[in-house]
């Protein structure tokens, strides 16, 4: 595990898309949806501390969720759960997140996710994330996963590529935010475009 490498698990939402099941005092990320024994903030964790030294954690969530983030993730310590004081979306949550981890680590390679993505092809998802994080040590470089479409579809967000770089990246041209489906379907027959995995 390279001491560079940090990870970053964005765990302050609120989960109303699971309601009832998930609610304000403790929504999804803290549940275990899928009766595996273990929450998504849980396998969240599981999936990264693969590739991350648990040192390199840092849990973005707001203050009411500290004690749960704690108690689901003992090998934490406070210092490494950064409380929002305020919900502020995505954008500001990275920000202040990388800016935290800089601060320590000017060298530091960043991988950010969800506290909520479910993977189901891990070890694939493993590889990608270690070619990731090995070619940001080599180039100076923002790193998004993108998924090949396997039909248009209007619940994701797209990447549109350019130039191919090798067999494993390629130049982000554009995002485009969840079309409407014949924008979904030109994007599907071009073969120009990934779902943006997040």
């Amino acid at each position: 595990m390279h001491t560079d490498n940090y990870c970053v698990i964005m765990g302050g939402g609120v989960g109303s898309r699971f309601w009832p099941y998930s609610r304000e005092a403790k929504p999804k990320q803290f549940l275990d949806i899928f009766a595996t024994g273990r929450t998504l903030l849980q396998m969240t964790y599981d999936r990264f501390s693969k590739v991350i030294p648990k040192e390199n954690f840092v849990v973005v969530t707001n203050a009411i969720y500290r004690d749960l983030v704690l108690e689901q993730l003992p090998e934490l310590t406070p210092g490494q759960i950064l409380l929002e004081p305020m919900r502020r979306n995505t954008a500001p949550c990275i920000g202040w997140a990388t800016y935290h981890i800089y601060a320590k680590n000017p060298n530091a390679n960043v991988l950010v996710t969800p506290a909520d993505h479910l993977i189901l092809q891990e070890d694939a998802f493993d590889e990608s994330i270690r070619r990731s994080l090995d070619y940001v040590k080599a180039h100076p470089k923002l790193v998004t996963l993108g998924v090949r479409p396997s039909r248009p579809e209007t619940g994701y967000g797209y990447i549109q590529f350019t130039d191919i770089e090798d067999e494993h990246f390629v130049k982000v041209k554009t995002f485009t935010e969840k079309p409407n489906i014949e924008m979904a379907k030109v994007f599907y027959e071009s073969g120009e475009f990934l779902w943006n995995s997040g």
